[in-house]
């Protein structure tokens, strides 16, 4: 029996509801952690560059002449200056400038990202919420809803789309992203302590209802009238 997951639900105004059933589709409680090890490893492993280089001797200009006669001077035998061994020469085995780009399957994909999820939601640190609408850019009024929220340490705030001005007013918070729902890597899950997903992103998933209840939508104004 696939085990129901319930998380704390805010309005936007940062008053508590009740609390809200995950969607199963996405909340199944399976946690993969070798495959959430892979999916991490291979999201680092993707956000290297690949531009380091050095020269190698024959790269380093000058050295075109033998420093001395090979025999009869009773020293080491040596045929450039630009030798690795020698001050101002080249380096022996150099970091060459190469992709360092890896992939994922589909479905791999998708259960680490439901693994990471489900990891959150099992210590309670997934929150469902109504974001507060902003004209304009202001962190004052993001960093007040999450502070009546009462979320510590760091935020990750999955959204209804693309919500230009709440991303706007997050840039200068360190311990808060902003990322549509969807879009976020296992590694943007792993790296906030709670994750907040608008409940309006919720409702788009395919896959709303759960066994024996009604979809997300009627059961937030049920509720919102019981609150009421």
């Amino acid at each position: 029996m696939t085990k129901i997951f319930k998380a704390r639900y805010y309005k936007a105004d940062g008053k508590k509801g009740r609390a809200r059933a995950l969607p199963d589709k996405l909340f199944d409680g399976v946690v993969n952690e070798s495959v959430v090890h892979q999916a991490v490893k291979t999201y680092l492993a993707n956000q290297r560059q690949g531009t380091s280089a050095a020269k190698t001797r024959s790269d380093v200009a000058g050295g075109g002449r033998k420093p001395w006669r090979q025999k009869g001077t009773g020293r080491a035998r040596a045929g450039t200056i630009r030798s690795p061994i020698w001050r101002g020469g080249g380096i022996a085995f150099p970091p060459i400038p190469h992709s360092w780009r890896q992939r994922l399957p589909k479905k791999v994909k998708t259960l680490a990202r439901r693994s990471a999820l489900n990891d959150r939601a099992e210590n309670d640190r997934v929150v469902i919420a109504d974001l507060p609408e902003m004209e304009s850019p202001k962190t004052r009024d993001l960093v007040a809803f999450l502070s009546a929220i009462d979320v510590p340490a760091k935020v990750l705030l999955l959204t209804d789309g693309v919500n230009k001005n709440l991303y706007l007013s997050s840039r200068n918070l360190r311990v808060v992203s902003v990322v549509p729902f969807g879009d976020e890597s296992v590694y943007d899950v792993l790296w906030a302590h709670t994750v907040v997903i608008e409940r309006s992103a919720l409702e788009i998933d395919s896959n709303l209802k759960q066994p024996g209840e009604t979809d997300l939508e009627s059961q937030s104004s049920n509720e919102e009238t019981d609150d009421a």
